[in-house]
């Protein structure tokens, strides 16, 4: 098992299988030494976890999970484009979340957190220490509340 994995299940995170996409694209695309892994929803147990916007009917706790359970969505795929080897990794370049919300919701920044504390909590404080940017958005793909892209470098 890899360190990465093996860091993630001493915190009770389990990475699922993949998913096929939603719509027309791929999960991820290789370029160079790169790994751009496309949005991730927070999807569990086949759902989307959480619906709805922050700042009406989502509580920021509620969104900071979203945004873990995205960041798990996201490390599976990028574990099957490691070959099942996320000690692969070189570093976490760049985080992107996105945050369905209401105009006057100014916390997408600590909705982010959740998925940042989850990949540093997988690939440490060097490798895991990323660029990022949050964002509102009115809506996403299937009324999510949360979507998260990324770059890793292999």
């Amino acid at each position: 098992m890899s360190v990465v994995l093996a860091r993630l299940n001493e915190n009770n995170v389990e990475i699922p299988d993949v998913t096929a996409p939603a719509a027309a694209y791929v999960p991820y695309v290789i370029s160079g030494k790169q790994v751009f892994i496309s949005g991730q929803l927070p999807f569990h147990n086949g759902a989307i976890s959480q619906t709805g916007h922050l700042g009406k009917n989502v509580s920021l706790e509620q969104g900071q999970e979203t945004a873990k359970i995205c960041g798990i969505n996201l490390l599976a795929h990028l574990k099957n484009a490691c070959g099942g080897n996320l000690d692969k990794v070189k570093q976490v370049v760049r985080l992107e979340i996105l945050v369905s919300a209401t105009p006057d919701f100014n916390d997408p920044h600590i909705v982010a957190n959740g998925v940042s504390e989850l990949i540093k909590l997988a690939f440490g404080d060097e490798k895991g220490s990323h660029a990022r940017v949050a964002y509102g958005v009115s809506s996403l793909p299937l009324g999510a509340a949360v979507e998260v892209a990324a770059i890793f470098e292999l």
